[in-house]
């Protein structure tokens, strides 16, 4: 297992390298200059050139690319051009917020998404399954943007339920930092009035963020519960009198799971991709607006930093997912 944990970890280098030089390129390649918009609408040519100097915009871009790899292995991310402020306390400042909404999502589609994947499989063709389906494809089909506005419409305008935007509540105090999340750090220092807040906040743009991945965890559950019903052994296993929720629990879910768990992984992906777009709506103060806002103005850097991180963290993730993998079928770790 050991030897496994280090491929997969060798694995992520080339990985995060190649995925930090397509986005360098990328942002080189746009049609828009970061020196002309910090000069301004009022200024000179020559003052634009100087600023491509002093940033070093007019150097070659193998040049530039080389001198980046360099800072990154200092540990140095760069400034934003705009804000003058070290990307990297940005990122940190801001990545508990995304890290709390993502993983809470994920909470919320593992663990909806694999009992009702389950139920929708020993209830087959019957209505039960009809509805789950239904809804598996639904939440497929709906757009973030749109569920995210409709569920503030309805539970925080019509109903009152639930606060429209923001991660707390305006007259409402943070809990004292420890890991930047205000759930844990809430439950940490038992901040029951802080949780709650915190709760009510998170629910709406969770439950958005969750609900694709939510049906796509359900249609690989329900798959799989099905295909490990028609093996042998559990053919077998009936037929000696085991009890049927015995072979459910013990039997089945561990033979049908490994395709769910990879999926998990590469749903992890998509819930930060989907972040960005569920964090404007909900003026969540995370990095997805950070990297949304550093697009609109050109400033590179704090779209590079944000590539690295959601890119390592990514990686992490899936070598954990890997994991788990392996630990559910030890085949894996032998073959790769």
């Amino acid at each position: 297992m050991l030897l496994f944990l280090l491929r997969r970890v060798l694995l992520v280098v080339p990985v995060l390298f190649g995925l930090l030089l397509l986005t360098f390129v990328l942002t080189r390649v746009v049609p828009s200059d970061p020196a002309a918009a910090l000069a301004g609408d009022q200024a000179t040519p020559q003052q634009i050139a100087e600023l491509r100097a002093t940033y070093g915009f007019d150097r070659p871009l193998p040049e530039q690319f080389l001198h980046y790899l360099v800072q990154i292995a200092h540990g140095d991310l760069g400034s934003s051009y705009f804000t003058r402020r070290p990307v990297i306390e940005d990122l940190i400042e801001r990545l508990p917020a995304t890290l709390e909404l993502t993983f809470f999502a994920l909470l919320l589609s593992v663990g909806l998404g694999i009992p009702l994947g389950v139920v929708a499989a020993l209830h087959h063709n019957r209505w039960l399954d009809q509805v789950l389906r239904v809804f598996s494809v639904g939440g497929i089909a709906i757009a973030s943007f749109w569920l995210a506005l409709m569920l503030q419409l309805v539970f925080a305008m019509e109903l009152d339920l639930l606060p429209l935007r923001g991660r707390i509540s305006i007259t409402g105090d943070a809990p004292p930092h420890l890991t930047g999340s205000y759930l844990i750090d809430a439950l940490v220092f038992w901040r029951p009035d802080i949780l709650r807040d915190a709760l009510e906040h998170i629910a709406l743009p969770a439950a958005t963020l969750a609900f694709g991945s939510l049906a796509t965890i359900v249609r690989f559950s329900r798959s799989g519960v099905l295909e490990t019903l028609q093996k042998d052994f559990v053919t077998f296993e009936t037929a000696i009198g085991y009890p049927r929720r015995v072979i459910i629990a013990k039997y089945v879910l561990r033979n049908s799971l490994v395709s769910t768990v990879t999926q998990i992984g590469l749903l992890f992906g998509g819930l930060i991709a989907g972040a960005v777009v569920v964090e404007a709506v909900f003026d969540w103060p995370g990095i997805g607006g950070y990297a949304a806002g550093a697009v609109f103005s050109a400033d590179f850097q704090p779209l590079l930093g944000v590539t690295l991180l959601i890119g390592a963290v990514y990686a992490g993730v899936n070598i954990v997912v890997d994991l788990i993998h392996a630990w559910i079928d030890p085949r894996v770790a032998e073959t790769m």
